[in-house]
């Protein structure tokens, strides 16, 4: 959903760089487009379906993707039980969990409000970092970011206000995923750093480990429905073949050329396109407290990555 709803793996791939016929730039403003539509498509699918069936329909159509893209590519999946051991506990963290939180959330906040809180990532992520990475270093510049974002984040709650009108339980379900992506990906760059296995190999399996484990939780939690409706089963479609399956391959195929710093980027377009789609498509209501929050999340956000001169 941003660079955070992506399942990462530190390992490159294993096939030779071909320079793809669509042009880097038009590819990052699809994937910023698929990325904002998510929380949308997220809202309507829990119009007719219970969160969990939401992303568990998610992550079937994910995989379908990633699974099609590994057989074209005569790729297979890794091999070990460690292996393994470490990609559940990555799915679970990168992939399960968040994509539930976000469903469950929007069931009580705006998707406009949703796609912010996702844009906090960076900021959870740098002051994780702090501690958990030495190589991450705290300068003035990053410190001061990660406190301006976390303004933004009050601006947009409506702080001053005492959170009126805010629903606290949706709202922490938002933040909360978007802090379980930072926490992943630390996870990831700790045990899978340096596999010899393809990114698209180790993302495929993550994501079939995804799909398991909300196989097992679903029926536990919700009930098959009586009726299909199908515009939210469209959406739920969408939201995992191109939110989920396409956008991971594209993500990938922007890493590998452009750098992993300008793919990143995208994470700056996709709340401004999340609230653009709730206005217009969902009519949301908007105050000035929440595009003037996001600006300085953004803000707070960017200045997070900014990384110290060598040399």
């Amino acid at each position: 959903m941003s660079t955070a709803t992506a399942p990462r793996t530190p390992a490159r791939s294993s096939s030779a760089a071909r320079r793809p016929a669509l042009d880097w730039r038009l590819r990052f403003g699809g994937l910023s487009l698929i990325w904002g539509f998510s929380f949308l498509l997220i809202k309507v699918g829990t119009e007719g379906y219970a969160p969990f069936q939401v992303t568990l329909g998610r992550l079937v159509f994910g995989t379908a993707v990633l699974a099609l893209a590994m057989a074209v590519k005569r790729e297979r999946l890794p091999r070990g039980v460690r292996t393994w051991g470490h990609l559940a506990v990555a799915a679970f963290l990168l992939n399960a969990l968040p994509f539930s939180l976000f469903a469950y959330s929007e069931l009580t906040i705006p998707s406009t409000l949703a796609g912010i809180c996702n844009a906090t990532s960076p900021l959870w992520g740098m002051a994780l970092s702090l501690v958990a990475l030495s190589e991450d270093r705290p300068t003035r510049v990053r410190v001061a970011g990660l406190g301006i974002g976390f303004l933004g984040v009050l601006t947009v709650l409506g702080a001053w206000q005492g959170f009126h009108g805010l629903d606290a339980t949706g709202t922490a379900m938002a933040l909360l995923a978007s802090l379980s992506y930072p926490i992943g990906w630390i996870y990831v760059r700790r045990t899978l750093a340096g596999s010899s296995h393809s990114n698209l190999s180790m993302t495929g399996a993550q994501l079939l480990l995804a799909t398991v484990q909300l196989a097992v939780v679903t029926p536990l939690f919700t009930t098959l429905p009586t009726r299909v409706p199908l515009v939210p089963l469209l959406a739920i479609a969408a939201l995992g073949a191109l939110g989920t399956g396409l956008a991971v391959l594209i993500q990938y195929g922007l890493v590998a050329e452009v750098g992993p710093t300008t793919a990143q980027m995208v994470t700056y377009f996709i709340p401004v396109i999340a609230t653009a789609a709730g206005v217009a498509v969902l009519g949301e209501s908007l105050s000035w407290s929440t595009p003037v929050g996001a600006l300085i999340v953004l803000v707070g956000a960017a200045l997070t990555q900014v990384r110290p001169k060598t040399g």
